[in-house]
């Protein structure tokens, strides 16, 4: 059992398909066969189940179960190689979902970019399912997502929640520290979709009704398009606070409010050891932030633009 055979098996697991397994890996069909064959054959077992006709691969039931252990070999050849450039600094890639980059955790990165010059940092920013996949993977060490997936070799850890509210510019259209969805026009929303709880119920009590004037999947990108002064958005408190560094705000309670959005920490059950003390230091600095007393927001007021 070789790292080719593995990683020829992986990608199998990935593509479905023989002939997209070699051409990502850049090999001939039939020596992608040889290598499944060969793997099968030291293993002592079928790993996918061969039906002349079929399009995509299907794994038998000890194929299914040997996924994890690949996963770990591969995982554990990766640390092989890390060890051998013995390098002193620590390094800890970190995946998360772009609002939490940017509204939440910026503070953190920036401390530990003063005070733990030894600890590098590799940031990537996906979407919640991507990232489940990435962990699982091992190409992050540690990640932050807004949906509780379920995987074999991933443990989910709940690690705080948000309210969301109302926001509209310094001069609101609708003037009133509780608004009802109903008194607000759908065709002036900047929309993101949090997570599947607040997609939901968006659905029910504006979607129905008409489409975002503006849909995009980045909060920078919303703020640079807030152009004009009667456009509106709901967003968590950490969204809000980000905005109201650049920008004047107004912020109302929903009387139909929109589901707290829920915040996870992931973690693969067969973490790397060479990134092991580097995610232990990130919790430690995490755990400290999330203890900071948060800011509260101001309701039925005109503030925020310090930093313009």
């Amino acid at each position: 059992m070789n790292l080719a055979e593995i990683e020829t098996f992986l990608t199998i697991v990935n593509t479905k398909s023989i002939t997209k397994t070699a051409d990502l890996l850049f090999l001939s069909q039939p020596t992608v066969s040889h290598r499944l064959t060969s793997l099968e054959n030291e293993l002592g077992f079928s790993l996918v189940i061969r039906n002349k006709g079929h399009k995509q691969v299907e794994l038998t039931p000890k194929g299914m179960d040997f996924i994890i252990l690949a996963e770990r070999w591969m995982s554990l050849w990766k640390e092989t190689l890390e060890l051998q450039h013995n390098q002193e600094q620590l390094l800890l890639n970190i995946g998360c979902t772009d609002s939490l980059n940017i509204a939440v955790f910026i503070p953190l990165y920036d401390k530990i970019l003063i005070d733990y010059p030894h600890l590098d940092l590799s940031i990537q920013s996906h979407h919640s399912s991507e990232l489940y996949g990435m962990l699982s993977e091992h190409n992050i060490d540690i990640g932050f997502v807004y949906h509780q997936l379920h995987y074999k070799n991933i443990i989910s850890e709940k690690l705080f929640e948000e309210k969301l509210y109302l926001v509209q510019s310094e001069h609101p259209t609708v003037e009133k520290p509780i608004v009802h969805t109903d008194e607000l026009d759908p065709t002036k929303e900047l929309f993101l979709s949090w997570d599947d709880n607040f997609q939901i119920w968006h659905d029910r009590w504006l979607s129905s009704v008409s489409r975002p004037h503006i849909s995009a999947d980045t909060i920078t990108l919303l703020d640079r398009l807030w152009k004009n002064a009667d456009t509106w958005m709901i967003a968590p408190e950490s969204v809000i606070h980000e905005l109201s560094r650049y920008r004047k705000v107004y912020v109302s309670e929903l009387k139909n409010p929109a589901p707290n959005r829920i915040c996870y920490k992931i973690k693969h059950k067969y973490p790397k050891t060479t990134s092991k003390r580097a995610v232990e230091l990130f919790e430690e600095i995490l755990e400290q932030l999330l203890h900071l007393e948060r800011k509260e927001i101001p309701i039925g007021e005109t503030w925020g633009g310090q930093e313009r």
